[in-house]
């Protein structure tokens, strides 16, 4: 998909709408791990069609992604109008190598930090919250929009791994 950061934010953004992202971020392990429930290795690693990515290595995004969410929120709250680098998933994914990952242990990592940040999330301030950064493609974001951007970024991934998991029923 061909399209500007711009762009990228109001597509994710429209996946939670006006759904409380607090809920949506607190709900997607649970929902994760239901996806994930009776499929066997096999069915976590193959890929739905050239270049796109298996259920295992969408886990894996989702699990480094809440470290990278993690640290520009805590870097934002050290120093509002702080630079936030954006990160290039597919190059994130060839260095870690999503595809050999193993998706237990990136789930687990992905709940653990997900409780953490969702910790951190629910003692902010109002004026916590409206602390941002500014992001190297997307421009001014507050805590409050990383929040929402997260909960809609949530809801692409699982959306993704339902869809495969209808289109291949067999390779449970």
């Amino acid at each position: 998909m061909n399209e500007t950061p711009q762009e990228y934010s109001q597509r994710i953004l429209n996946y939670a709408g006006s759904q409380d992202p607090m809920r949506v971020l607190a709900a997607t392990p649970k929902k994760l791990s239901a996806l994930l429930r009776g499929l066997k290795p096999a069915a976590r690693r193959k890929r739905p069609a050239p270049g796109k990515w298996s259920i295992g290595e969408i886990v894996a995004h989702l699990s480094e992604v809440e470290l990278v969410v993690g640290w520009r929120i805590r870097f934002i709250l050290e120093k509002s109008g702080s630079p936030i680098q954006a990160m290039d998933q597919d190059v994130w994914a060839r260095n870690s190598r999503y595809e050999k990952m193993d998706t237990r242990l990136a789930l687990d990592a992905f709940r653990a930090q997900r409780a953490v940040n969702l910790r951190l999330l629910k003692l902010l301030t109002p004026e916590m919250k409206e602390r941002y950064g500014i992001h190297s493609e997307r421009g001014k974001e507050s805590v409050a929009h990383i929040a929402r951007l997260y909960a809609g970024h949530d809801l692409n991934h699982l959306g993704q791994i339902e869809r495969i998991r209808k289109a291949a029923p067999a390779r449970r």
